[in-house]
């Protein structure tokens, strides 16, 4: 058994796709009746993202979650990059969650939220 697949709920198909694009996964152009997209990681992890309608078409009972409920990491080449992507991410519209800073465990770190609110760590060793 392997890891194969991480899902992620949306609510506005296009904003995730740019704003998972400049974290780097290439997300195909979501047509205006699609309802799920796949991307796979340089790790051969598929990434997928499906909107409430899909979920809530074979789970009626679905609801928005509260809370942060998974958490996702990209690690960055170097930290220039973890500022460098929090700058781009930024600058096209998404949230900053917590600007880039030196963590206690020897890593450059910051946090951004998709257009759902998910918070995505960035990181990268010093």
């Amino acid at each position: 058994m392997h890891l194969d697949a991480i899902g992620i709920v949306v609510t506005d198909l296009a904003a995730a796709v740019r704003f998972y694009r400049l974290l780097g996964l290439p997300f195909a152009d979501p047509g205006p009746d699609e309802d799920h997209l796949e991307a796979t990681t340089a790790g051969g992890v598929r990434v997928m993202l499906d909107r409430e309608a899909l979920i809530k078409s074979f789970a009626p009972d679905w609801v928005e979650p509260r809370g942060q409920r998974v958490g996702l990491a990209m690690r960055c080449a170097s930290p220039a990059e973890v500022d460098a992507t929090y700058a781009a991410i930024v600058a096209a519209g998404f949230t900053g969650a917590k600007p880039p800073w030196d963590a206690f465990r020897g890593q450059r770190y910051a946090q951004v939220a998709d257009p759902d609110g998910s918070k995505v760590d960035l990181f990268a060793p010093l």
